[in-house]
């Protein structure tokens, strides 16, 4: 997980009043397959080894996924993806996710959002992003072994893109473009793209499971094993 007093913070985070308003109204209202379930409703923190070489950054929690169970990418379709995905790559311990307290561990990955709370129909307005950015920025100085960094969706990959250039670290010219498994090096990671593992996306064929793999085999190869 994040180091304790950032995760503090953005657990207690209030910035967005549109965000908190909709994920605390999901938490009380629940679906009613998790009638049962007491939700997290609050930000989620990054999640993963301190000393993670690849950092995977996504959209933002699910309602009903992260927003529920307390961890990102964790109790829905998208997170069944990315960390079966990292198990078969050697980054986590087992293949599942379905709570925070479920004994899943991440091996030099770690893994975090362009934005901590679950918005309304998966979109966060412009303004949300950048209330969230400086968190984003905090854990990039913190991650200093960092090597790789898989961005799942544009929006995701031009967050990363925005809070390195708030740090003033340098981007090359021209600016990197989004494309699926595409790689930028830049000064001192590689930057690879991917299409999110939304259900829009691969249950319509946008991304498979060999088209994933692809990143996260290209990820492998760049850290050298």
């Amino acid at each position: 997980m994040a180091p304790r007093a950032l995760s503090a913070e953005i657990i207690a985070c209030r910035r967005c009043p549109r965000l908190v308003e909709y994920r605390e109204r999901v938490a009380k209202e629940k679906r009613r397959a998790y009638r049962d379930w007491e939700y997290w409703g609050r930000p989620l923190p990054g999640f993963g080894d301190p000393a993670a070489q690849l950092m995977v950054i996504g959209l933002a929690p699910a309602a009903h996924g992260g927003n529920r169970t307390g961890r990102i990418f964790t109790g829905d379709r998208s997170g069944d993806w990315l960390f079966q995905t990292l198990y078969r790559f050697g980054f986590a311990n087992q293949p599942t996710s379905t709570h925070r307290d479920d004994g899943l561990q991440l091996s030099d990955a770690y893994v975090t959002a362009a934005v901590r709370c679950a918005p309304p129909d998966n979109k966060p307005a412009t303004q949300e992003l950048e209330n969230c950015q400086p968190y984003l920025e905090r854990e990039i100085r913190l991650l200093r072994k960092v090597r790789v960094v898989v961005a799942l969706g544009r929006i995701a990959f031009d967050a990363y893109l925005s809070a390195r250039r708030a740090l003033a670290m340098p981007l090359p010219p021209p600016r990197p473009q989004f494309g699926h498994a595409a790689i930028h090096e830049l000064s001192d990671v590689f930057l690879i793209g991917s299409y999110h593992p939304s259900q829009r996306n691969t249950q319509t064929g946008m991304l498979t499971q060999a088209m994933f793999d692809r990143v996260f085999a290209r990820a492998r190869r760049l850290l050298g094993r």
